[in-house]
């Protein structure tokens, strides 16, 4: 591994969702940060540079994260793609921060811990992924964590949940739900809405990303980001409605079949993880919580500051 960088700058690679949230983050911690992907077009946070760059090839990535004290990876591609395009990405990524002497955060997912039959996921829980997708994952991070030990990059996981917040479009609990909520519209759930569901607030996120960046002394392992308490989706819904002033006009679809945002292409290369609605999906984040003194924001204030960002996102759509 080369020398390592001196500088200050972190940088951020996608901007979607929850790399220009996590972008905001740092940039209000005080950090000079860079936010990269294939457009470089598009609004920024506050204190953030925006720059086109592509981290598909090792050149790619070597030039944009050049000078790069940390470097975090949230780039994702369509769903349907992923298998055979994130492996290519990650070699990119891992083999620019080994020769640029960067520290590496990837976000991450629970797809590796496959099937659970509800047990609680800790760090220690077990990888047992069936699926394409979630034996895709827990390779990579088999591979990342690897280089670590290696000595060939300083590589840390930060493991989220399904995502909610300002911002978040596609996911469950996102653009399948808001919009139906305030226009009294379809809102869409999956399986059994009974069952507690972990749901990480895309802020934690960033606020458990940039921690990670800031302490090497966590590298080396996967944490999970911080995360709520999980209800049911059930009672998630029913605090909508309160908070909303109206009934939900729910409906539940018990097979991996197109709905809201969602196609069929994403539905049949979702198929395989169908199983997170159709048994316990809970994250422990008390790890992260305890050893970096990070709390999660409350889901109550999460739906909150959720519906008021669907209510702006919907009003601007008119």
């Amino acid at each position: 591994m080369s020398a390592t960088t001196s500088s200050d700058l972190h940088i951020v690679l996608g901007a979607g969702p929850a790399g220009s949230t996590l972008a905001g983050e740092l940039a209000r911690r005080g950090h000079a940060v860079r936010l990269v992907d294939r457009s470089g077009s598009g609004s920024a946070p506050e204190g953030v540079t925006r720059v086109r760059g592509d981290v598909g090839t090792l050149d790619g990535a070597r030039s944009v994260i050049k000078g790069a004290a940390v470097v975090y990876h949230c780039v994702n591609v369509a769903y349907h793609l992923q298998v055979d395009v994130m492996p290519g990405i990650q070699d990119a990524v891992l083999g620019a921060v080994e020769a640029e002497g960067a520290r590496l955060v990837v976000l991450d997912t629970l797809y590796p811990y496959g099937e659970t039959q509800g047990r609680v996921m800790t760090e220690d829980t077990a990888w047992r992924a069936a699926g394409k997708k979630g034996r895709m994952r827990a390779a990579l991070d088999e591979k990342y964590l690897a280089a670590h030990q290696k000595g060939r990059a300083r590589v840390v996981l930060g493991r989220s949940a399904d995502f909610v917040g300002p911002h978040v479009l596609n996911s469950t609990l996102g653009g399948a739900v808001f919009p139906g909520a305030l226009t009294g519209g379809e809102v869409y759930g999956l399986g059994d809405i009974d069952l507690p569901h972990s749901y990480t607030d895309i802020r934690n996120a960033a606020a458990g990303l940039a921690t990670l960046g800031e302490h090497p002394d966590g590298d080396g392992r996967v944490w999970h980001l911080p995360t709520a308490p999980a209800l049911t989706t059930r009672e998630v819904f029913r605090l909508i409605e309160r908070k909303v002033g109206q009934s939900l006009n729910t409906v539940i679809k018990q097979e991996p079949v197109p709905f809201g945002p969602f196609d069929q292409v994403f539905m049949d290369s979702y198929a395989e993880l169908f199983y997170q609605h159709t048994e316990p999906q809970v994250m422990d984040s008390s790890a992260i919580q305890e050893t970096f003194g990070l709390k999660p924001i409350d889901l109550d204030a999460t739906l909150d500051d959720t519906i008021a960002w669907y209510r702006d996102f919907l009003a601007a759509q008119r």
